[in-house]
């Protein structure tokens, strides 16, 4: 791939099929906490938002869109594109648009094969799945979000679209939730000042003030539901792993359709087997469930 071939398209706004998901600037505003670290490397994070910036809503992007959701310039981020295709983590579609590779795949799986959950969550989430014919999964926190590092269902209710790698905003996750309520006090206010809460559904939790008293039934439930927060019709409960000194480091949960199955229900027919799951899970990284 020639230098050349890496153009862009002018303009100032995202252009076609945008999804909307944050806004230009991002990326640049958040590296100006390091501007004073002298050994902070500034090429290498831009590249990283570079690859960050391809998502499930955009999954092939040209180099304005990509220079827009990351407020990179866009001669820039043609020098990023090119040196990305030329190392095998993008891929160029007609010269304009462009897509990660399969390369990219060997940054995560590098993450899971040297987690402790990551040799085994799968097969416990298989197990639970089938035990309880629900879809299940694992995530660990990651800033606002979530990031799925298992998944496994027995029923067709699990979105095809979320796979291991996908991220979801914590606030409306039964995952996220659980996550944010064993937070210290200093690293929840963190949270709350950098989240973003968006109304996903009329049930979405979309205040700090009405966070922090779910959180606080949480803690003391041991458990969370997301009662269709995140998408009409689905809900999850979910309950947290713990480390060898009783650190959380990541949930796992249950999806149910929420028209068949209440949050009684849900509580009554999967947080048994979710805490014996989670347990195991425990004693395989040696620590407690």
């Amino acid at each position: 791939m020639k230098t050349s071939q890496l153009r862009g398209r002018s303009g100032t706004s995202e252009p076609e099929g945008s999804s909307g998901e944050g806004s230009s600037g991002e990326a640049v505003d958040s590296l100006a906490h390091y501007k004073d670290d002298r050994d902070f490397v500034t090429a290498l994070a831009r590249g990283l938002s570079v690859i960050q910036a391809f998502t499930n809503q955009g999954r092939q992007l040209t180099i304005s869109q990509v220079s827009y959701r990351t407020g990179i310039t866009r001669a820039a981020v043609r020098r990023y594109l090119h040196t990305l295709t030329a190392l095998g983590f993008v891929r160029c579609q007609d010269g304009t648009r462009f897509s990660l590779g399969p390369k990219v795949v060997s940054l995560g799986n590098a993450y899971l094969s040297g987690s402790p959950l990551g040799g085994q969550a799968q097969a416990v989430l298989d197990e639970l799945s089938e035990a309880v014919g629900e879809a299940c999964s694992m995530a660990v926190l990651d800033g606002c979000e979530i990031v799925y590092l298992a998944r496994a269902t027995s029923s067709r209710i699990m979105s095809p679209s979320l796979n291991v790698g996908s991220r979801l905003p914590a606030y409306a996750t039964s995952i996220g939730q659980i996550l944010l309520a064993n937070l210290s006090d200093a690293e929840l206010e963190a949270y709350l000042a950098r989240v973003n809460f968006l109304p996903f559904t009329p049930n979405t939790i979309v205040t700090a003030a009405a966070l922090k008293a779910a959180l606080e039934g949480i803690r003391r439930d041991g458990y969370a539901i997301a009662n269709q927060q995140m998408e009409v019709g689905l809900s999850s409960i979910a309950v947290p792993i713990h480390d060898q000194a009783g650190n959380v480091v990541s949930g796992i949960n249950v999806l149910a359709n929420s028209v068949r199955t209440s949050p009684a229900q849900m509580r009554s027919k999967f947080l048994e087997p979710l805490q014996q799951a989670a347990k195991r899970l425990g004693e395989d990284t040696g620590g407690r469930g």
